[in-house]
């Protein structure tokens, strides 16, 4: 800033502008009336100050590039320097504060100290066995090797931590450097409309301001259309600021325009900026890391705190909720929930496990030094015993070291930050690392309709002017000319000035649509009618619009007032069609005269033209105009009076196509057990019948479809306040949600995730582009916001960016967060039965031969060298659409599955089994020299190096066998397609190699023969051969850690290969009631079918048609459909027969219906359900 500073001075007062730095500067602080004030007095008034700035209020900068870098030189640039990235040294000491690693580091330079000392070679029988083992002066000397080989393997885990870091925090500075260079704000530079990169903004540039954005800079406003901002960022007020040139035109960087538009001068940027000073005051330079996330975090409650403002007033106060909402992102992360709880019981039972072989090993040294062999303690034989104790320490210290799974935060970090990268070619920006593996989990996904689910390029394809339907844009010719006047009027003036359609960029394409894409279907209909839209924007420019009502999610429509030539007002209107029809008391006839409109006309206007367009999966349309007399002028504040007795022009039908990918994206969601939710403005039969294209509604279900109002009658009591379990009665079927709010959207994702009525906690994502989408963003397990139609708010909201706006890179989202989760599995699968088998081959060696057969140098690189590479080998796997066949885990899923419990206890049988069979008998089936019993500093010993190499080599094997952790026989399948895996393995391979030919003393390790490796090799390999054993092992006994009771730590995959008894018994034990009723029934219905017979055969009245009853009312019903289904693929649920006669339009399955409610538009087939997976939660009996 010093530099800025300097060069404005070396410019003159005002480098050769009008105004100064410091003067602009001390502007932008001002607010209200005062800074109104300000401007009056120094400049005139706006206009004043652009004439300082030399810009021009219309045409913007007409600068070439030297003079634009001028005033860069002058006021700065638009950049915010960022925080100092930490170095390798500072990342290398942040991982030298591991406590574990300290430990290892003390005990490692006692070992070393004491090794130097030798006691009095005079006085070493006294002490007894314990100074044996020194065969020679060199094998004596040798003792340091040990403490040096720890320490360097400490060395290695330090740098690989630190390593990985430095590159994990160059990999995401990149990604926020290519958000910040995606930023663009649209400018006007020699008259015409541009969009700029925000760091090139300059002092003097005009700014388009509009709904949704991010200002980048401070300004001045120009000139504003209705325009709100929320300043909650800067000033904590959570209230929308109104922003008028009379009134306040200050606008401030990094608040966010909530209504409106307009036009503002730049007066401020970069670290000149209210934002920016704010960051300079709290050194954004060199500023830790936590304390920036702390104000990015305060900023976002700002914003969120703001948004739900309509909440709280409808719940009655959620402060609670929003106290809580700090925390929210942080304990968001499914996986993370599950890691932490595992670490934290692992970590225990280590610590529990390292105490007591400390305890073993130094009382069993005393016992038989002091007790057994009645030696007394000795001053010259100290050395030699804390030597010993130091060994005893270090070995304790090893077990808790292999105990706690060092290599599983890697693995997170090596899977997520793969994924992330990968996952940029599938249109998926990832903002939050989390977010990655918690789209893995989803069960729900709440989705727009426009843009996601639709291609967004709108047409208008119908249209209902003078009394006449026409099935296309009608020929300019057939309109009556005033009709056709005042048409193009009301689309070219009632729009955003920023919505044209421009010419396609390559022969043959389409027209390119920028800006808000239904005013540009409208705009496309102008086209058609061979009007020029630009004339009549160039006849009344947006200066001279007198009234703006923006558009917002409560108006649902658009109006503009524009004084008429010969005196009064004329306001233009668009918006939803049953909202507008509402307030239109005349129509435009055949003639283009208007006549009176009432109640009969609109209900008939509304069936034959309105309900077939929405039918036919069209957006409906009014537009509509009202004339104001001269004379006094309207309360343009009373919104209500000003938008009513309008009169309807037409009626548009704008058609946006289904994206061709979207239903078998949504084909593919409902195969993995999620379920898709459409939350969408529109009106109730459009959205239905877009839901019924994509396949949201499929057949054979009973689902519903409800208006925002009737989705609210239905949560909320007679206070108006959302109670859970009315919401539970209703978010389980919903699949269409109309008419709705950012207020029922968010409340709507609120009940699903705090919904404990299913079978499993529900984890949620939701698609977002407005800025009122926030919330629902924010309080969603994964938010996604679109990348192209999206608002600054909305991107800042979420967790992850489509780049293509494309429902179908959701699902490529999907699968690879359920990848990360599997590589997670997969790794833990593997660094668990290594740490099972290490733990207890140390506690059970070390209290039986005193001494450890797996040297602390050996753990280290069993433990902490070995398992990076398998985390980088296990987590590195590409995804495969098989990942897409199975359901989500949910958040009550144990981490570790039965699957996986039955693969590491089996596995660490066999290799424990190997492992103490050649621990105690080893010397005699090799014919060596028995490693046990070693004196201190005895020379490496084959009988252990054939222990530690035969275990090295059953963890690479099993390394394989660790690919698969659903039970799949194939442990090769799709290994050529990893190559990282194989390399590494291969890699490890080699290297084991030279540790065992090579290693010598500090590995303590003993070369082997030709024939010693093949038998290594020989057992290694027995993994598969046992791998393939566990896979016939049934696994229905074993109990998950965590898992409740019943089958909830059962993943769905594994409850499809149950066999046909298990399903059974299931049922049996489960829906015994269920079952022997519905058997009943059918056995009272047959005899009543025989009886009919019997007396139509004797002559008797026809047998009437039956109307079947449903199960009994009542909770079974209710646990019959929380129970998560015991059935094959395939094998439909028995159950009552279908009824013949529903109340509904249309027939639920077998059971019940529930009574009918006013808006309830669910459906079924009249076909029984498969049940192939769990549902969504409680249901009914017809849902079955």
């Amino acid at each position: 800033m010093g530099d800025l500073a300097s060069s404005a001075g070396e410019a003159g007062p005002g480098g050769g502008f009008g105004c100064s730095l410091a003067e602009l500067r001390a502007l932008m602080e001002l607010r209200g009336a005062e800074a109104l004030l300000k401007v009056q007095e120094a400049y005139g008034d706006v206009q004043g100050l652009c004439r300082r700035l030399r810009t021009s209020p219309t045409d913007g900068l007409s600068e070439g590039a030297a003079e634009l870098e001028r005033r860069r030189q002058v006021f700065g640039q638009n950049w915010i320097p960022p925080k100092r990235p930490k170095t390798f040294v500072e990342l290398v000491w942040e991982a030298l504060q591991d406590v574990t690693l300290i430990i290892l580091e003390v005990a490692a330079v006692i070992s070393l100290g004491l090794s130097f000392y030798a006691p009095p070679s005079g006085d070493t029988q006294v002490c007894g066995h314990a100074s044996g083992g020194a065969e020679d002066e060199g094998e004596a000397e040798a003792g340091w090797i040990e403490g040096a080989a720890i320490l360097l393997s400490v060395a290695c885990v330090v740098l690989v931590t630190a390593f990985n870091d430095w590159s994990k925090e160059r990999q995401f500075r990149g990604l926020q450097s290519r958000i910040e260079q995606e930023q663009r704000f649209t400018v006007v530079r020699h008259g015409r409309q541009a969009q700029v990169p925000v760091a090139e903004l300059v002092v003097g540039d005009v700014a388009q301001v509009k709904y949704g954005d991010l200002l980048p800079a401070d300004g001045v406003l120009i000139q504003g259309n209705d325009l709100k901002i929320d300043e909650s960022a800067l000033t904590g007020e959570s209230d929308h600021v109104p922003k008028a040139v009379d009134k306040d035109p200050m606008l401030l960087s990094g608040t966010h325009v909530m209504e409106g538009s307009g036009k503002m001068v730049v007066t401020a940027v970069g670290v000149n900026s209210q934002s920016g000073i704010i960051f300079t005051l709290l050194g954004a330079g060199g500023e830790e890391e936590e304390e920036r996330k702390e104000k990015k975090g305060k900023k976002q409650d700002g914003a969120a705190a703001m948004e739900m403002q309509p909440l709280k007033g409808a719940e009655g106060g959620d402060a609670e909720e929003r106290a809580r909402g700090a925390g929210a992102r942080k304990e968001k992360s499914v996986l993370q929930g599950k890691l932490t709880k595992l670490a934290v019981q692992i970590g225990k039972a280590g610590l529990l496990m390292s105490a007591v072989t400390v305890i073993v090993l130094v009382l069993y040294f005393v016992v038989e030094t002091f007790v057994v062999e009645g030696r007394p303690w000795l001053p010259q034989c100290a050395p030699v015993y804390v030597q010993y104790w130091v060994k005893f320490f270090i070995i304790g210290v090893t077990v808790l070291v292999v105990a706690v799974p060092e290599g599983l935060p890697l693995a997170v970090t090596i899977s997520l930050a793969y994924s992330v990268k990968k996952m940029m070619r599938d249109n998926n920006l990832v903002r939050h690392l989390d977010a990655c593996e918690t789209m893995g989990n989803a069960t729900a996904i709440c989705s727009d309709k426009t843009g996601t689910l639709t291609t967004n390029r709108m047409t208008v394809v119908q249209a209902f002017v003078g009394d006449t339907h026409y099935r296309g844009p009608p020929e300019p010719g057939a309109l009556p000319p005033r009709t056709l006047d005042l048409l193009v009027q009301a689309i070219a003036i009632n729009s955003a000035y920023t919505s044209k359609i421009l010419p396609p960029e390559a022969a043959g394409a389409l027209p390119r649509q920028v800006g808000n894409k239904t005013e540009c279907a409208l705009l496309g209909l102008v086209l058609a009618l061979r009007r020029d839209y630009e004339a009549e924007r160039a006849r009344v420019p947006e200066e001279r619009l007198h009234k703006v009502y923006t558009f917002n999610s409560v108006r649902k429509s658009m109006s503009t007032v524009t004084r008429l030539p010969a005196g009064g007002f004329r306001l233009f209107s668009k918006g939803a069609s049953e909202i507008l029809l509402r307030r239109c008391s005349a129509i435009l006839g055949c003639g283009g005269e208007a006549r009176a409109f009432g109640p009969r006309e609109r209900e008939a206007l509304v069936r034959g033209v309105v309900e077939p367009m929405a039918a036919a999966g069209l957006r409906t349309l009014v537009l509509a105009f009202r004339d104001f007399p001269p004379g006094p002028e309207p309360p343009w504040d009373d919104e209500a009076t000003i938008v009513g007795q309008l009169t309807c022009i037409a009626i548009v039908g704008i058609e946006d196509p289904v994206r061709p990918e979207v239903p078998e994206a949504i084909r593919k969601c409902q195969r993995a057990g999620i379920t898709v939710r459409m939350v969408t403005g529109d009106n109730l039969n459009t959205a239905r019948a877009i839901a019924a294209k994509c396949g949201i509604l499929p057949p054979g279900e009973e689902w519903l479809c409800l208006e925002g109002k009737e989705f609210n009658r239905r949560i909320r009591n007679e206070k108006g306040e959302v109670e859970q379990e009315r919401l539970d009665k209703v978010w389980p079927k919903l699949r269409v949600l109309a008419r709705s709010s950012p207020t029922d959207k968010h409340t709507l994702v609120k009940g699903i995730i705090d919904s404990t009525a299913g079978e499993q906690r529900q984890v949620v994502a939701v698609t977002g582009d407005g800025t009122n989408d926030g919330p629902a963003l924010k309080k969603a397990d994964v938010g996604f916001a679109m990348g192209i139609a999206g608002t600054d708010v909305a991107k800042e909201a979420s967790d992850i960016i489509l780049t293509d706006d494309n429902f179908s890179s959701i699902v490529k989202a999907v699968m690879w967060g359920r990848n990360v989760y599997d590589s997670i599995s997969k790794f833990l699968q593997f660094q668990l039965t290594v740490n099972v088998v290490a733990v207890v081959v140390a506690f059970t060696g070390a209290c039986i031969t005193q001494d450890s057969p797996l040297k602390a140098v050996q753990m280290l690189w069993v433990n902490l060298i070995m398992d990076t590479l398998a985390s980088l080998a296990l987590a590195t796997e590409p995804p495969t659409e098989a990942l897409l066949l199975r359901k989500p885990y949910g958040r009550g899923t144990p981490l570790i599955s039965r699957t996986m419990l039955k693969n590491i206890l089996g596995h660490a049988a066999y290799q424990l089994v190997i492992i103490f069979t050649l621990l105690f008998v080893g010397e005699v089936l090799f014919d060596i020299d028995s490693g046990r019993h070693a004196p201190l500093h005895a020379p490496p010993s084959e009988h252990y190096t054939i222990i530690f190499n035969t275990f090295v080599m059953m963890q690479l094997f099993n390394e394989v066998n660790a690919r698969k952790i659903h039970g799949e026989r194939n442990v090769f399948d799709g290994i050529c397609a990893s190559p990282i895996f194989c390399s590494i393995v291969l890699g490890t391979f080699a290297v084991q190699i030279i540790i065992v030919q090579f290693g010598g003393k500090p590995f303590s390790c003993s070369p082997l023969s030709a024939e010693q490796w093949l038998w290594c090799l020989f057992v290694g390999v027995g993994e598969l051969v046992w791998g393939q054993v566990m896979a016939w092992v049934p696994f229905g006994r074993l109990r998950c850690p965590g898992a409740g009771p019943g089958v909830a730590g059962r993943r769905p995959q594994e409850e499809e290969e149950d066999d046909d008894d298990d399903d059974d018994a299931a049922e049996r034990e489960l829906r015994r009631g269920q079952v022997l009723w519905v058997r009943g029934l059918n056995r009272i219905q047959t005899q009543m079918r025989v009886v009919r017979a019997f007396r139509s055969s004797l002559g008797g009245p026809p047998p009437r048609p039956e109307a079947r009853p449903g199960p009994p009312p009542g909770p079974p019903l209710r646990r019959r459909a929380r129970h998560p289904p015991h059935r094959r693929h395939g094998r439909r649920e028995r159950g009552p027969p279908e009824p013949q006669q529903q109340p509904r339009a249309a027939p639920p399955r077998g059971g019940r219906p529930p009574p009918p409610q006013p808006g309830d538009v669910a459906v079924g087939a009249g076909t029984p359900r498969r049940t192939d997976g769990p549902t969504d939660g409680p249901t009914d009996g017809a849902c079955r």
